[in-house]
């Protein structure tokens, strides 16, 4: 299996490799078509120079098949494009370059051989070879059908060319086209219904820049026309434009692949070995593992480690034989207090609980730390920590601190793990849609609250303040407006107008009155008998007296005497009356 593993690195480069090169890396032909000594009108000067530079770039560039013909009659232009067509059959790309003549004939392109008389129009089907069959040609090739005409010359036929119909239109140049089969591509020399120019050199302004744009590395084809097109306008004064129809996918298509240099083999690190053998170690943890370890790898870094790790598990070994010999004397103490032992035996058996229980601390005090962590393994690889680096106050701490940071404690950071700080890690768990043990502060806590960038709980304040940002600040109302029980400010209602009460009239009380004193009224001296004569009477003693009391008998009423008062004495009646006058 490690032998395997250590063949990897190798697999992978040989992948890259040979498997590095894009899908169009495939099988590339082309075939070249070049016209210059026409039988029946003037000879043109560049095509035949301008099929050899293209002929050659393609080749340099590395296709399959490059076949280059020039000066073709009819028949033979129609064999070489059947015989290319079975070419193409396992091809990925297939081009096909054309320079001469070419004629537009009632929207249709056609190529000229160079034995065409074309005496009337008619003869255009018959000698000349139309642009369709040029695309059955290159139809079986799977990614990319690309043909290219630097034919869009003034027409030599169209001066003495008879009509047969009058109304049948010969253009100038080539007519557009819209290519039917898929990831197909037609560049014309010069837009649709213009002519090309042939240049002052030996090679044609579009050729010339078709071989230097078409075939760089890695360039997709349809950038690569970009090129042509801007290199041609400059350099015929925006005379000439070409043009390209046709469409392809979003991949780029480019006509030749990127090379890919091998890939260098990886250095080996001779401690990743290593490594690997200890990180099993330590995930199984026991005496054997390392001792299995250390025979392997006796020396080195790595094996100090592991005596470090053996060092620890005898450590805790004899620290828990010592937890379990102090928990067997106390309970020998416990035993001999209880049936009442003599005094020598218990203060023996407290002696040794009291040793066994030192041995234990002692053992706990000197037992080995991880290693520290500041320590780097060769070769920059980490390795496990040994022990946890924080103690459980520190950890809580720095979970609240976060918890803080995240807006959802508000406490202070104390490392106590209290209710509030299991509320503050709840709500975070509602917010951030985690479920974090939240009984304790735990590592992963630490680790979850730390991704977060900022605030989770949302910010809550007072009534009278608003949220602003991660502060709350206080809430201002303008001149009219009051804040409501929602936190909002409203206008102020007007106030009612408040009703003034009456005036209240107050009985006087000045001098002593029993509270079942009323005035007399009836027969034994009440006051409805007198009618007028008593209301007089009445208002006279108020104010002869000021105290408004009367005293009435059977022969008539009169005002108390000053200083006097009434007293009830109860009964009434006929002879005998309820009232007496008292005085001081």
């Amino acid at each position: 299996m490690r032998n395997l593993l250590r063949l990897c690195p190798l697999l992978l480069a040989l992948a890259l490799l040979f498997g590095a090169e894009p899908a169009f890396a495939g099988k590339r032909v082309a075939l070249v078509l070049a016209n210059s000594a026409y039988q029946h009108a003037p000879s043109l000067t560049n095509p035949v120079n301008d099929g050899s530079v293209i002929a050659k770039t393609l080749k340099d560039a590395g296709f399959d098949i490059v076949d280059s013909r020039h000066d073709l009659s009819a028949l033979e232009t129609r064999r070489v494009l059947r015989d290319f067509a079975d070419a193409t059959r396992d091809a990925d790309i297939a081009v096909v370059y054309y320079a001469g003549h070419g004629i537009e004939v009632e929207g249709s392109n056609y190529l000229i051989p160079v034995d065409a008389r074309l005496e009337r129009d008619t003869d255009v089907y018959d000698e000349a070879l139309s642009l369709d069959r040029v695309l059955v040609a290159v139809e079986p090739a799977k990614q990319l059908r690309l043909v290219i005409l630097d034919a869009c010359r003034d027409n030599p036929f169209g001066k003495t060319m008879k009509r047969s119909v009058a109304s049948r239109g010969i253009g100038r140049g080539l007519a557009q086209v819209e290519p039917t089969s898929p990831n197909t591509l037609i560049a014309y020399s010069a837009k649709a219904g213009f002519t090309a120019q042939d240049g002052d050199g030996a090679n044609s302004p579009f050729t010339v820049a078709l071989s230097k744009h078409l075939t760089t590395p890695g360039l997709d084809v349809r950038r690569a026309f970009g090129f042509v097109r801007d290199d041609v306008l400059k350099s015929t004064g925006n005379k000439q434009e070409p043009f390209v129809y046709g469409s392809l996918g979003g991949d780029d298509v480019p006509l030749v692949p990127v090379k890919v240099a091998a890939a260098a083999s990886p250095v080996a690190n001779p401690q990743a070995d290593i490594r690997r053998d200890y990180e099993l170690a330590l995930q199984v943890g026991n005496r054997a593992a390392w001792d299995a370890f250390l025979a392997q790898h006796p020396d080195g870094f790595y094996s100090s480690l592991a005596k470090l790790q053996l060092e620890k598990i005898g450590a805790e070994q004899a620290h828990a034989a010592a937890i379990e010999k102090a928990k067997q004397a106390e309970a020998e103490r416990d035993r001999l207090a209880a049936v009442g032992a003599q005094k020598d035996a218990q203060i023996k058996a407290a002696a040794d609980a009291k040793a066994a229980e030192q041995q234990r601390v002692n053992l706990a005090a000197a037992a080995p730390s991880a290693a520290p962590a500041s320590t780097a393994s060769p070769a920059g690889t980490n390795v496990a920590s040994l022990t946890p680096a924080t103690t459980p106050a520190d950890l809580s701490r720095s979970v609240q601190t976060e918890l803080g940071r995240v807006g959802c404690f508000s406490g202070q950071a104390d490392g106590n793990w209290n209710t509030s700080s299991q509320r503050s890690l709840s709500q975070f768990n509602r917010y951030a849609g985690t479920k974090l043990d939240v009984k304790v502060a735990s590592t992963d806590a630490l680790d979850t609250v730390k991704s977060k960038p900022s605030r989770v709980c949302p910010l809550v304040c007072e009534h009278g303040f608003k949220a602003d940002g991660d502060k709350c600040t206080r809430i201002v109302c303008g001149d009219g407006y009051a804040l409501n029980d929602d936190n909002e400010c409203e206008k102020k209602r007007a106030g009612k107008p408040t009703a003034s009460k009456p005036a209240t009239s107050r009985r006087d009380d000045s001098e002593d009155r029993p509270a079942r004193q009323r005035p007399q009224i009836g027969a034994a001296g009440g006051l409805g008998g007198l009618g007028g004569d008593a209301a007089g009477i009445a208002t006279g003693a108020r104010r002869a007296s000021g105290g408004g009391q009367v005293f009435c008998t059977n022969g008539g009423c009169r005002p108390v005497n000053r200083g006097c008062h009434l007293e009830y004495r109860g009964g009434g009646g006929p002879g005998n009356d309820a009232n007496a006058e008292v005085c001081n």
